[in-house]
């Protein structure tokens, strides 16, 4: 058998498919959003609609960007978002995210810091809903689909969890109003538990659904800021007031005790799973 050539050994390297994945993944979105909101402004829809179908195009095509990419780099099917399963994936997802989020909720609730001010039209979810699903697709195919599971190759399970984590974390250091203590917050509920879902189902659809929902019900029905971004339309009309270890201040219920705690509770449960049931891949020097 002949040896690899150089160029088979550049595109085969870790370092080269997560950075070429990752530039392929950003310029997709950025040119379908671009070109969907051309597209759109040519027609009669309302702004927060064509917004939505904006992130229904871009989601679309990441999703497809990331597919045929790593179909062609590593010459195998891109089982990750196969729609095998999918249904069991999304359910499993979307149920913990509206366990956890309405538990972090119920304890400033609780505390007497949450006070329901008005009950909105239904249509005051679209921007959030638009927001939630395109952020969930996005961050997923890059952090979980791309940064965790090629590092996981070489690196193992609980390497590349760590490192995902941290990336994670410290990227939403970036985000109004953030502080090192909510980025801490961010990387144990969500970057730990994110990655350790992907490693349960070994798919994409999991981690996309929770994050999804979090984020969705955060938004756009409790009305609660964001990852410490501007407030937008949301279901209820709410002010939420009191201790920032409870309210998460500026930042909102992610940089919260109880968020972090709860989260952290769910992935002891599937670090146990994975244990278990022999889910995690050991470092490369292991085998």
């Amino acid at each position: 058998m002949s040896n690899p050539s150089l160029k088979q050994k550049f595109f085969s390297s870790p370092f080269t498919r997560v950075i070429l994945g990752l530039l392929v993944c950003f310029a997709a979105f950025i040119i379908a959003q671009n070109a969907a909101a051309k597209l759109l402004e040519l027609t009669t829809l309302d702004k927060d609609f064509r917004n939505l179908f904006k992130g229904i195009i871009a989601s679309i095509a990441v999703i497809a960007a990331y597919k045929f990419f790593y179909r062609w780099i590593e010459k195998r099917e891109v089982t990750e978002i196969s729609t095998k399963g999918i249904a069991r994936s999304l359910l499993a997802g979307l149920l913990l995210g509206v366990v956890l989020q309405s538990l972090t909720i119920l304890v400033i609730y609780l505390s007497g810091g949450f006070k329901l001010v008005a009950v909105n039209p239904l249509s005051f979810v679209i921007i959030p809903l638009t927001v939630a699903f395109s952020v969930a697709i996005f961050e997923e195919i890059l952090l979980r689909g791309i940064i965790f599971r090629i590092v996981e190759e070489k690196l193992g399970s609980v390497i590349a969890l760590v490192i995902s984590a941290i990336v994670f974390g410290a990227l939403h250091l970036a985000n109004p109003n953030s502080t090192v203590l909510s980025a801490t917050c961010v990387t144990i509920e969500a970057g730990l538990l994110l990655g350790t879902a992907y490693i349960y189902t070994r798919n994409l659809w999991f981690p996309i659904a929770f994050h999804f929902a979090w984020n969705f019900l955060q938004s756009g029905i409790f009305g609660a800021i964001t990852s410490g971004n501007e407030k937008t339309s949301s279901l209820l009309t709410t002010e939420i007031t009191g201790s920032k270890l409870i309210t998460g201040g500026g930042f909102g219920p992610e940089a919260t005790i109880q968020a972090t705690l709860f989260c952290l509770i769910a992935t002891l449960i599937l670090l146990y799973l994975n244990k278990v049931q022999h889910k995690f891949i050991k470092p490369y020097w292991k085998r």
